[in-house]
């Protein structure tokens, strides 16, 4: 597999497992947008914007369903935007370190940080709301059983969250071999249960001819277009198709979207329409009285499996983005577990599950049922399509150089497509859709700060750098040399760390080795073995090392230096030490960030893993060396 930019990826999926990643994609990448039938319907026609339970606006939603799966899901996502893989790669981060590598410093550069970043932190707010509306819809079909249920509908969701999150710590790699089985049996359920209901009524397959949504739109142009708010539900979690990328490969994705999820969902949706023209009392729940009465419970039990693997799915996401967004430097250190030895996208980040688990509940609590989840649910959604939209429009114009007149009409085309989604929801922002712009608007000013925090501190200590050379040329014969090996971990390339200085100043002594290394975070997700380091021999017993990793990848220092040759014999780990800068932070009224931004990052510098944890140093080989740095 390549990209379109020309460049090999660092790792493929063999041809041989294709049927097997196929399965494995089905069970991870389409939970999300595999569960949407359990209420985008419904939303369309029982929600905020109700419409008339008749022929016209039947075929006219689901008219809007399928064009919206065709555009936004086959055409943008499996035919283009998957194309665009960072070494195997997908995602948001993943995409903006993959346009600013090939772009360089351009004027580009800053707005698709900004884009990129924004979209990661909508993200967010979608991966709080993924499981409390899914687990609540797939729950809420208990009522069709018996309306005895209904009082105990949230509490067996709220313990359903709990457990999913409890169970984060251990991994998912025992029961992730039963997603892909699980969502086989659910997808075909989907189709079985449509085409039941489709041989009463086998018009509905006219529901392809695009005039029906035209007709719709003619019909009552307003409504129509609030109506695309809840058509849009439809498509939750098309993202994951490109978030998810690197775990099963494009082929392997389009594979399981193209002949089993698309064909699957479409006819379920076609199903619940012939339903809806039959009994369009049927709206208030049209996926599980889909079924005949006896096989609701099994379905409901079904259905909230699917939820639970949905959400299962955007919570290892969340892992992901925050690992990514962690080594490209937009976040602190964080403590990040991995829970498999075997897979390395297995991962678990405690405080990312805790505050979504709390999140979550509160949603749960606050918003009741899945109905008034379902208003704050699209714009997220939306919002990262038409920021996927707008970095693609920078791939196609500047990185993949199409035609400009033919990368002007696709990006013309998407544009107006998600903006109509996007502004469609922006009229539910008052009934909740304000939730996931407020958890967006928190975490993207916890991103920006940290990265820009982080810039400003290194301009001031690079004010007051010392050049190595000189630092080497003042301290050689006038200090007392020891055995054994000192590693001064340093941020910069250059310059002398501040570590260094004060042993120096303080303890006025050196060891015969001195080793000042930087750990760079390549915009690859994956670097090959060979060539991850980069030796300097600066003399006198000094030398420069410069580890490289990819940003999908852990770092492990005392490992890595093993590996590395050139800087005067092997490292002996029972003979070296490795010394730290830690700096208190003072804000204060020098140019850069607000006062209350320069708090905020100085308390995240204070809450972050120590480099020793993040690097895996052993404890008592390291020493912590404190200077105070204002800002």
């Amino acid at each position: 597999m390549t990209d379109q930019a020309g460049e090999g990826v660092s790792h493929s999926h063999p041809q041989g497992k294709l049927p097997v990643l196929a399965l494995g994609a089905l069970g991870v990448v389409f939970g999300d947008i595999g569960t949407s039938p359990l209420y985008a319907l419904k939303e369309s026609f029982v929600g905020h914007h109700p419409l008339a339970v008749d022929p016209a606006h039947i075929y006219g939603v689901l008219s809007l369903v399928f064009w919206t799966m065709t555009l936004i899901v086959t055409v943008k996502y499996v035919f283009i935007i998957m194309r665009a893989d960072n070494h195997g790669e997908g995602g948001s981060m993943a995409l903006l370190a993959l346009i600013s590598r090939k772009l360089g410093k351009s004027r580009w550069t800053p707005t698709i940080a900004i884009l990129g970043v924004l979209a990661a932190a909508l993200f967010y707010g979608d991966a709080i709301i993924t499981p409390a509306v899914s687990v609540l819809s797939a729950v809420e079909g208990l009522e069709t059983v018996n309306d005895g249920f209904a009082p105990f509908i949230l509490p067996i969701a709220i313990v359903i969250l709990i457990g999913l999150f409890l169970i984060q710590k251990h991994g998912t790699a025992r029961v992730g071999a039963l997603f892909g089985p699980v969502m086989m049996v659910y997808f075909l359920v989907l189709a079985a249960l449509g085409i039941l209901n489709i041989v009463r009524h086998p018009g509905i397959i006219g529901i392809i001819n695009p005039m029906w949504a035209v007709h719709f739109f003619a019909l009552d142009a307003k409504l129509a277009f609030l109506a695309l708010g809840s058509v849009v539900l439809a498509v939750t979690g098309a993202e994951a198709l490109y978030a998810d990328m690197g775990h099963f490969g494009r082929k392997a994705i389009s594979i399981a979207w193209l002949y089993a999820a698309f064909p699957c969902l479409l006819l379920n949706y076609m199903g619940q329409g012939a339903l809806l023209l039959d009994l369009p009392e049927a709206a208030e729940n049209p996926f599980f009285l889909l079924a005949p009465e006896w096989a609701r419970l099994p379905l409901v039990i079904l259905a909230t499996l699917a939820t639970v693997i949905a959400s299962q799915a955007v919570i290892s996401g969340a892992f992901s983005v925050t690992q990514q967004a962690v080594q490209l430097g937009f976040l602190p250190r964080l403590k990040i577990s991995h829970t498999s030895a075997s897979a390395a996208g297995q991962i678990y980040v405690p405080m990312v599950n805790w505050a979504l688990l709390f999140l979550v509940v509160l949603l749960v609590l606050g918003f009741q049922s899945s109905s008034n989840l379902a208003a704050a649910y699209g714009i997220a959604v939306t919002g990262t399509m038409v920021i996927t939209t707008c970095m693609m429009a920078v791939l196609t114009f500047s990185v993949w150089r199409w035609n400009r007149l033919l990368a002007g009409a696709v990006t013309g085309l998407f544009l107006a497509v998600d903006g109509a989604y996007f502004l469609s929801n922006a009229t539910k922002i008052p009934d909740g859709g304000w939730f996931p712009l407020l958890v967006a608007a928190v975490v993207f000013i916890i991103l920006t700060t940290w990265s820009t925090g982080r810039k400003i501190m290194n301009f001031y200590l690079m004010e007051g750098a010392m050049e190595v050379e000189l630092f080497i040329q003042s301290v050689s014969g006038s200090l007392k040399r020891v055995p054994g090996t000192a590693i001064f971990l340093n941020s910069r390339v250059e310059g002398v760390p501040p570590a260094l200085l004060h042993n120096v100043k303080h303890n006025k002594v050196l060891h015969e080795r001195v080793i000042i290394l930087t750990v760079r975070t390549e915009g690859v997700p994956h670097l090959p073995l060979i060539g991850r380091s980069e030796v300097s021999d600066l003399g006198a017993g000094f030398y420069r090392v410069v580890l490289r990793h990819g940003f999908m990848e852990e770092v492990d220092i005392p490992a890595a230096m093993k590996a590395v040759d050139g800087c005067g014999g092997p490292i002996n780990v029972s003979q070296t030490s490795y010394f730290l800068s830690r700096q208190t932070l003072i804000p204060s009224e020098k140019p850069g960030m607000a006062i209350w931004r320069e708090k905020l990052f100085a308390w995240m510098m204070r809450n972050a893993v120590t480099p020793m944890d993040f690097f895996k140093l052993p404890t008592n080989r390291v020493v912590e060396l404190g200077s105070q740095v204002e800002i």
